[in-house]
């Protein structure tokens, strides 16, 4: 597998397009409230009177390449803070797809007993994606305090670690179910065993992501910019391994409920027009009832906005 030396933007090759017929979204750009339009970045219009969010999809691959971007269920909650306004100025939402990057080592490093990973992995080369957006719209007229990092899944790992990287280049951020590890809460069965043994499973059976995990988890411990993290108990990834979050004063973690429900409303999924239950705490972010908590999305957000 080929070193990725240079990231080139995909913001610079966009188009206008509808997505009328299609079950995922696979360009960047700026997602409409009913999402049927994406518009390159080029199309932002008084950006001293914009608030950016940039949100991150997940990945179905930790370190390689995938074909699809992101789902419509994923952004669909993203989408109703299109257009809200907050201190008199308008959410925008940037839908930043990195589906094609990659990291430097090849697969098999991945289910090798102990070896170091040479390189930058593919959440390295999405953090510093996102750090090169910003510093985009910083130079359209976007104040950085006005420009917000988001991410759902290895998305919200991306989140974290952009702040703990870069604390002072963007507003905040909001990670949804930060994980990318697989689903350890289901795999090693933590609920039975608790956090350190099945933890210890893991790392016995693949120790070089093991130890990944614990680097990547430290650097987000050390966040010392105000984030908002949403994480669920039957999340089947990290959803009962993340009170280590409760320990920084500078991360807002709410734990969205204790069963599929939101407000005593059981939660369904919609991607492009069928509803469909949600069965893993992981996808609860993308249930329509967890607009229930948009109110304090957009507390947090003018919170930071200055």
């Amino acid at each position: 597998m080929k070193k990725i030396l240079l990231i080139i933007p995909v913001f610079f090759v966009l188009s206008s397009k509808t997505f009328a017929n299609q079950e995922s979204i696979n360009k960047s750009g700026f997602i409409s409230p009913d999402l049927k339009t994406i518009s390159k970045l080029e199309t932002l219009e008084d950006p001293k009177e914009k608030i950016i969010i940039i949100h991150n999809h997940g990945q179905n691959k930790f370190d390689g390449a995938q074909k699809q971007c992101i789902s419509y269920g994923q952004l669909r909650n993203k989408a109703s803070l299109v257009n809200q306004e907050i201190k008199g100025k308008k959410i925008a939402v940037y839908n930043l797809c990195t589906n094609k990057l990659k990291g430097d080592m090849p697969l098999k490093w991945w289910i090798q007993k102990d070896k170091p990973y040479v390189g930058k992995t593919k959440l390295d080369y999405r953090v510093e994606a996102n750090l090169s957006l910003v510093e985009k719209f910083v130079s359209m007229g976007v104040p950085r305090k006005q420009i917000f990092i988001t991410g759902h899944s290895c998305g919200g790992l991306t989140t974290l670690l952009f702040f703990s990287r870069y604390p002072d280049k963007a507003a905040g951020g909001i990670s949804y179910m930060h994980a990318c590890f697989g689903k350890l809460s289901k795999q090693y069965k933590v609920k039975k065993l608790g956090k350190q043994e099945a933890l210890a499973k893991f790392a016995k059976k693949r120790p070089g992501p093991a130890k990944m995990r614990i680097k990547f988890e430290n650097e987000m411990k050390a966040v010392n910019v105000p984030v908002l993290a949403f994480t669920h108990p039957k999340d089947s990834y990290e959803g009962l391994l993340s009170d280590w979050m409760d320990e920084n004063k500078n991360i807002n973690r709410i734990v969205i409920s204790q069963d599929y429900k939101i407000n005593g409303k059981k939660c369904a999924r919609k991607n492009r027009s069928d509803l469909e239950p949600v069965k893993d705490g992981h996808s609860m972010d993308q249930a329509i009832c967890f607009q229930f908590y948009n109110p304090q999305i957009l507390n947090y957000i003018s919170s930071r906005v200055k």
